[in-house]
């Protein structure tokens, strides 16, 4: 799929969303009891739901735990967080939480249930949108219907404070689509030079082909913050002299047997041992997420994606 076309698809799935922030807002609901004190006080009511993809261009970074952990930290603070696992056909967000759907995206696909039936209750207040694994279909999806999916997240009574949406490995269309869209991208790395390189060709399609201009980079499995941002100016050298995007440095993630243990046992870590290394870390990036300022999609070229926002000035997509 082209670029341009990709992008055509994507600004139409926005028009789709629009409806999602004219709905009148409901009370927000309460903070749990054990909320962390990272976050400041949530305000009544949001706008809209703010999106982040959760990306990594090589298998085996971490992605999905740092989604997972990240989604749980948010939960845990008190704000209400929707995961959706978008690596249609090899999912496992529902494994590592220990989760047994009975439904995946192809039945709601099919009519069969809606949205709010398909989510998932994960610890915390965290609500997770299962994929399906092994289901041959949900990995060759059509763009429509993507956009069903998508179109679906319209008929909730109350959209989400956060959509974190954990992507699928590699460059496929499904992939650029859903980073391309979101407000935030994290791309996931680790100390290995394939996790390198190919963080960088998905940085690279992404700027070149989606109009891109700010990825988010997350160090994980790292000994310290200092290998992290090494790593960091390792990837925003070359993107600097190369490409016409910035990467900025999110956070990082320290080796944690107890996150090890966590993936093993089927829980966040962020649950399981909220003191851990490993959950500080996700806090700390829980923390800072919350505070990240929404770029100007008109100056950025960003494609308003879940939030369902447009600007008037122009025509130009927000």
């Amino acid at each position: 799929m082209s670029g341009v076309l990709a992008m055509d698809q994507a600004s139409g799935l926005t028009q789709m969303l629009s409806a999602m922030t004219r709905r009148p807002a409901a009370e927000a609901p309460p903070a749990h009891h054990q909320a962390s004190s990272l976050l400041a006080a949530a305000p009544a009511a949001r706008r809209h739901c703010r999106t982040i993809a959760v990306a990594g261009g090589k298998g085996g970074v971490g992605k999905s735990t740092v989604a997972v952990n990240l989604g749980m930290a948010l939960s845990v603070a008190g704000r209400d967080v929707v995961l959706l696992d978008a690596d249609m056909g090899l999912a496992n967000v529902d494994v590592m939480l220990g989760l047994a759907p009975s439904r995946h995206i192809g039945h709601l696909l099919d009519g069969e249930c809606t949205l709010d039936e398909l989510m998932l209750s994960a610890p915390r207040g965290l609500r997770v949108v299962p994929a399906g694994s092994g289901a041959r279909r949900l990995a060759q999806l059509s763009s429509g219907e993507h956009a069903a999916i998508i179109r679906a997240f319209d008929e909730l009574a109350q959209p989400p404070e956060y959509l974190l949406v954990d992507t699928a490995a590699g460059l496929s269309d499904n992939v650029t689509m859903f980073a391309a869209a979101a407000a935030e991208v994290i791309v996931v790395v680790c100390d290995e030079p394939a996790s390198l390189t190919d963080a960088y060709g998905l940085t690279k399609v992404l700027s070149r082909d989606f109009g891109v201009r700010r990825i988010r980079m997350v160090a994980n499995m790292v000994r310290n913050e200092g290998d992290a941002r090494a790593l960091h100016q390792k990837l925003a050298r070359v993107s600097d002299r190369f490409l016409d995007v910035v990467i900025e440095f999110g956070g990082w993630v320290p080796h944690d047997e107890r996150l090890r243990q966590a993936i093993r046992r089927q829980c966040a870590v962020v649950d399981l041992w909220p003191s851990s290394h490993a959950a500080l870390a996700f806090k700390q990036l829980a923390g800072a997420a919350d505070k990240w300022v929404e770029p100007e999609r008109a100056g950025l070229d960003r494609i308003a994606f879940f939030a369902g926002r447009t600007t008037p000035v122009g025509g130009v997509p927000r």
